[in-house]
């Protein structure tokens, strides 16, 4: 199995590690620490060797950051992770700290009042550090970057990871690497710019034609690299991550080199070097700077043409889709089989999910580990199970299932919430709005040139005329094979980035009760271009394409809450997924889907 079911962390480890943390801390002058959840690449997903933060707080969620002083720690979440934060980490000597309500800033100028803060140049990006320092003007506070004091008194970190690279087939990509890099170096030949330093592997991955396996559920390898205006690359990757089928795939345009050349490298370029000032490690920055290099900071030029994806990369996303949907049904007819007799644990949930997925025959790994929590535990919004967590799937109860795949041809990401038996009544109006935000998104049509947080209050509506929300984003950006959140484009109150046609996002309201039970539902879809309709205006539009095929549950919605042209959508909805997806699954499971897409 690609998920395991251990627990990574535990809160008791928490003292003894912030003790030895503090007593270098006291040896460097330093009066606090940060420690974020972070890698020199600022992916959302983390190696290994880099959890640092989840080595010394217990906490594991994939957003935030801790700020160790001599007398208080504080741990730094957002909404997705209260519930989880104070689940993990030893209250004793953590304090959970709701970010970003509270500002790092605020929060040091409060506890702290003066002194010297360090931070490890590779995991802050100029911009973190830059907004940082101007909100501690003339606090007394300052900061310093040293190297990082978590690695000193980690004695068993993990090796840095050295998985293979491998070519990505140009069929699936849509464009070889060679027109790629013509393409983006236009970009900088425009700006003036003579290069740009790429750090994020997903953008590596993209420009290049590859993939690899450094990051656990993610297809990238680490590195970084070099765009220069002619085209030409420079990749810095450990030599043992290299083949001669490799060597062959990207050709004499591209330059490998050692990670340990990069420092020179960078001093040797000549300017403009362009630099993403969010998404580049400070040391980036600094190394430009002792080599007296003009520095022109902007994007990392590859973001916006990886969110458009080809059409083949669509065509291959779509039938990563309908594989999927074949897996998850057959996984949910057995579902219903099964889990009415309590006999069920999250855990055999994940382990029949997975299989259903590898019976496929085409299953590369799980694109992020399967959240499957049963009652309460579904309104831990990233609840991930382990042996010391799981819980029974108990008739009367909901069970939330968000979980993944990573084919060659596309990822998949995709959440349903299933009664086990008969669903309590309380669960069913508000699992209703959830479904009704979800359609809402769906059925949108909107000019071109707005974003995700235009249409945000779309899918919270019907919760809110309730009362009701939910603290994480509509929808996150997906890739083809690579990482399952992706940039820059989301759903979100937060995002001003454009949507614009070939861009993957996910749709997932939700609703949590804590101690109760958590409802989300998620399919994905994709911007395109929106069909004419009689007498409108001569006005450019856009609309999103489903590309999740799977049944909603029918015996948690309460009908009369729905419209007539909700109840529409969904029945036209219910009927493509029997449509598409029964001649992909069993006699047994096509069975079922007949029953579960039945109109209401």
């Amino acid at each position: 199995m690609f998920q395991g079911f251990d627990s990574p962390t535990r809160p008791e480890d928490g003292q003894p590690r912030l003790a030895a943390l503090r007593a270098v801390m006291a040896r460097e002058g330093l009066a606090g620490f940060l420690v974020p959840r972070a890698d020199a690449h600022q992916g959302e997903y983390v190696a290994p060797r880099d959890a640092r933060l989840a080595w010394l707080t217990g906490f594991t969620g994939s957003a935030g950051f801790a700020c160790v002083l001599m007398d208080k720690a504080g741990v730094f979440v957002d909404g997705r992770y209260r519930v989880q934060a104070r689940a993990q980490i030893d209250g004793a000597v953590f304090a959970p700290v709701d970010w970003p309500e509270v500002r790092l800033a605020d929060w040091l100028r409060e506890n702290l009042g003066s002194g010297t803060v360090g931070l490890d140049p590779w995991l802050h990006t100029p911009r973190e550090i830059e907004t940082l320092e101007g909100a501690l003007a003339d606090s007394g506070i300052v900061l310093r970057e040293v190297d990082n004091l978590v690695d000193r008194i980690w004695s068993d970190q993990p090796a840095p990871p050295l998985g293979e690279i491998i070519p990505y087939p140009e069929t699936l990509a849509g464009e070889t690497h060679g027109a790629k890099r013509a393409r983006i170096a236009k970009i900088l030949c425009a700006a003036g710019q003579q290069a740009a330093v790429l750090t994020l592997p997903d953008s590596i991955a993209w420009l290049l034609n590859i993939r690899g396996s450094d990051i656990p559920r993610n297809p990238v390898p680490h590195g970084f690299a070099v765009l220069h205006r002619d085209g030409r690359v420079t990749l810095f990757v450990d030599p043992a991550k290299v083949t001669e089928t490799l060597r062959a795939h990207l050709g004499g345009e591209v330059t490998l080199r050692p990670v340990e050349a990069l420092a020179p490298g960078l001093k040797s370029l000549v300017g403009p070097v362009r630099v993403d000032p969010g998404s580049a490690p400070l040391w980036i920055l600094r190394q430009l700077q002792e080599g007296g290099i003009e520095i022109a900071q902007a994007e990392d030029p590859c973001i916006l043409p990886k969110a458009r994806k080809s059409q083949a990369e669509l065509d291959g996303t779509r039938a990563a889709h309908l594989r999927d949907g074949a897996a998850m049904v057959e996984f949910l007819a057995w579902l219903d089989r099964e889990a009415p007799s309590g006999r069920l644990s999250e855990i055999d949930v994940v382990r029949a999910l997975e299989g259903f997925r590898h019976a496929t025959g085409h299953l590369r790994d799980i694109s992020f580990d399967t959240i499957a929590g049963a009652g309460p535990n579904g309104a831990i919004v990233h609840y991930r199970v382990t042996e010391a967590t799981n819980r029974p799937v108990r008739p009367g109860e909901l069970l939330l299932v968000d979980s993944g795949g990573q084919y060659l041809d596309g990822t998949t990401d995709i959440t349903r919430t299933m009664a086990v038996g008969e669903p309590p009544q309380e669960a069913r109006a508000p699992f209703t709005r959830v479904l009704k935000g979800m359609i809402a998104i769906s059925r949108a049509r909107f000019p071109k040139g707005l974003s995700g947080r235009d249409l945000d209050a779309l899918a919270r509506y019907p919760l809110w005329l309730a009362g009701q929300d939910y603290d994480h984003g509509t929808g996150h950006g997906v890739g083809v094979y690579l990482c399952v959140h992706e940039g820059p484009q989301r759903l979100s109150r937060l995002s001003g980035v454009v949507l614009e046609p070939g861009m993957i996002v996910s749709n997932e309201p939700g609703y949590y009760r804590e101690g109760a039970f958590g409802i989300r539902i998620e399919n994905l879809v994709v911007v395109r271009e929106a069909a004419p309709l009689e007498g409108a205006d001569d006005r450019a539009m856009l609309d999103f394409e489903t590309l999740s095929w799977v049944p909603i549950d029918r015996r948690l919605i309460a009908p009369a809450l729905l419209s007539k042209d909700e109840r529409d959508w969904l029945n036209a909805y219910h009927a493509e997924v029997a449509q598409r997806i029964g001649p992909l699954v069993s006699d047994a499971a096509r069975d079922w889907l007949v029953g579960a897409t039945a109109p209401i």
